[in-house]
């Protein structure tokens, strides 16, 4: 249940909190915060405090700056980490416009946008459960990042082999104090690769956490040294990070993707849903899979999925159906990586699911061969098409699907394309090392 207003002012009172700090993100997904005292947060709370959009990336421009900061109170929550003198608490903000609407850059309205045309299609609620993954580095004294692993442990190793479990456990215990079900916590298969899973939520909540995860891992790291990043490919050669989203959909407090009546267990509903998932794939890989580095993790051979094809039992296809039956009947899109923006993510995968409800639009039969020992004419024959190989490529494909530009409304398309593409060809200009190893010398 969440706190009243009244509530939250009493915990902040008997707690002795000093600071609250108001949450919200940009359209990259960025955490940005405003720090208010204990004495400014009830008018916080009633939606009175503004600041200064033009100043964010993807907001604003300076003529239009002034917008409102309005906290969900489900989101309160203690912070664990902060100086026990000087107690610090956080909420998650949508942000309003300064006349009183709902601004339509923001990433967590604008999923909350695409949550609503669900309901109008008789859908209560998008659950998604993310598994993200993200490397330990070892920092030099002077606090100098380095991309030197903790550790040469492999999937599920213990310590000692593990060094990097004491952070992994007090991240599960910050974690937990935060409210989070963590469900698994263990070594992921490249060396200095993690992975905590915690349960499954509605897509707003399970997007707040995924903000929350990201900040908390971070931290915990620093204190013991270390440095956590979610960059998707941060060391050539080994397995990138992953952010499996496992997904389902229901309606009047049941799970509208499982059928038992049919031979596999799934609905048409479920079906329908993957084949937008397909379709729309390639475009929403813009999305889910948002930075140059995100096509070093998508290339064959690192188990990452790069093939357009879904499957009942092996782990190469885009989309994989685990086997639970009933209430926990889902579907797991393989392809999205932890650097994404989980509001943005979610809203592109939820309107895709809708365009196939929508249109029924059937997915082909499934693919429960290894399409990594497939060659291209047999891929073909499949007709298994790939993801997109660049940042650059993702973005010409979003460009043109119509769905998916619409899932981000014009502002913040127009915004997300923009800063990109900019990326996009700030990147392509660079002199990499790579080229001067190989050219230098030969040409």
């Amino acid at each position: 249940m969440s706190p009243t207003k009244e509530d939250i002012l009493k915990i902040v009172e008997e707690k002795g909190i000093r600071f609250i700090r108001l949450q919200f993100t940009d359209i990259y997904g960025i955490p940005k915060n405003v720090a208010i005292t204990a004495e400014q947060l009830e008018k916080a709370l009633d939606g009175e405090l503004m600041f200064d959009g033009s100043s964010i990336d993807g907001f604003v421009r300076i003529e239009e700056s002034d917008m409102y900061l309005k906290p969900d109170p489900s989101t309160f929550m203690i912070l664990p980490w902060a100086d026990q003198r000087y107690a610090e608490a956080r909420l998650i903000c949508d942000i309003y416009t300064y006349d009183g609407k709902p601004f339509s850059g923001c990433p967590r309205g604008n999923l909350k946008r695409i949550l609503q045309e669900a309901k109008q299609m008789g859908i209560d609620e998008m659950y998604v459960g993310p598994e993200a993954e993200f490397f330990l580095f070892q920092t030099k004294e002077d606090g100098t990042l380095t991309t030197v692993t903790h550790d040469e442990a492999g999937y599920f190793d213990l310590a000692p082999v593990d060094r990097g479990e004491n952070a992994r456990r007090d991240m599960v215990l910050a974690l937990e104090q935060m409210g989070f079900e963590v469900e698994a916590s263990h070594h992921e298969v490249a060396p200095g690769q993690h992975e905590i899973d915690f349960k499954y939520d509605s897509a707003v909540r399970t997007a707040d956490k995924v903000i929350t995860f990201k900040t908390v891992v971070r931290k915990i790291a620093k204190k013991h040294g270390l440095h956590a990043t979610f960059m998707p490919k941060p060391v050539y050669g080994i397995a990138g990070s992953g952010m499996h989203l496992n997904i389902s959909l229901a309606a009047k407090g049941q799970n509208i993707f499982y059928d038992p009546s049919t031979p596999h267990q799934l609905s048409d509903i479920a079906l329908y849903f993957i084949g937008g998932l397909l379709k729309h794939a390639r475009a929403i890989s813009a999305i889910t899979n948002p930075l140059v580095n995100s096509y070093k993790r998508l290339v064959s051979g690192f188990e990452a999925p790069v093939y357009i094809a879904w499957s009942f039992r092996n782990r190469s296809p885009l989309i994989r159906i685990p086997a639970k039956r009933g209430p926990s009947t889902r579907i797991e899109l393989r392809s999205p990586d932890p650097s994404a923006n989980p509001y943005l993510a979610f809203a592109v995968c939820l309107k895709a699911g809708l365009d196939g409800i929508k249109n029924k639009i059937m997915p082909p039969p499934p693919c429960d061969r290894n399409i990594y020992h497939m060659d291209e004419e047999e891929r073909k024959a499949w007709g298994i098409g790939n993801l997109p190989a660049s940042l650059g490529e993702a973005l010409k494909e979003l460009e043109q699907d119509e769905v998916i530009r619409e899932a981000l409304g014009e502002h913040i398309f127009e915004r997300y394309m923009e800063g990109k593409r900019l990326e996009w060809d700030t990147y392509r200009m660079q002199v990499h090392e790579w080229e001067l190893k190989e050219y230098l010398v030969k040409y």
